[in-house]
């Protein structure tokens, strides 16, 4: 796809937002209203082969706890490897001895750059949680069929924690 104009329309804290023209493959050309953000790390912590730490955060812009894995936007030249070590001590409280990323996710492809890098953290030892003031967090501690309960009952209903759950074998 090429670019044939592009206008910056908003610039936030977090997101900048773009209307773009943009010519596909085939010729066709679109206006897209674009998102771009700074991309993001999702944690799997494992307490051990089957035990799983989710958090249920309340998020304001649907006024509502879900239940989630931890995650957080990457800072401006921090690697993702970074990011999800500061994000797991920062929601969780733990720190981890191994790490492996286990792949990455577009969340939201038809509007947003977005990308999130997915990790895999074991060997987990409890340090204080290092919340900021907008998070309100509490960590809990699921089995595997503990986890697969939530998402049969609809409690689990957080997209990114459902893929990254999937891709480490989870549910």
């Amino acid at each position: 796809m090429k670019n044939i104009k592009i206008k910056k329309i908003f610039a936030g804290k977090l997101l900048e937002l773009y209307l773009e023209k943009k010519r596909f493959p085939n010729g066709y050309i679109a206006d897209l209203e674009v998102i771009k953000h700074p991309g993001a790390v999702l944690i799997v912590p494992f307490l051990n082969k089957n035990k799983i730490v989710l958090i249920k955060q309340y998020r304001p812009v649907i006024n509502s706890y879900i239940w989630e894995l931890p995650a957080g936007t990457l800072n401006k030249g921090e690697s993702p490897l970074s990011c999800a070590k500061r994000e797991l001590v920062e929601e969780v409280g733990y720190k981890a001895a191994k790490w492996s990323k286990i792949g990455y996710i577009y969340p939201a492809p038809g509007y947003t750059t977005e990308k999130i890098i997915i990790f895999e953290a074991y060997g987990l030892s409890a340090v204080k949680a290092d919340r900021k003031d907008d998070e309100d967090i509490v960590p809990a501690i699921f089995d595997k069929k503990g986890v697969m309960r939530l998402l049969k009952s609809g409690k689990l209903v957080d997209s990114k924690t459902i893929a990254a759950l999937k891709l480490a074998g989870a549910v």
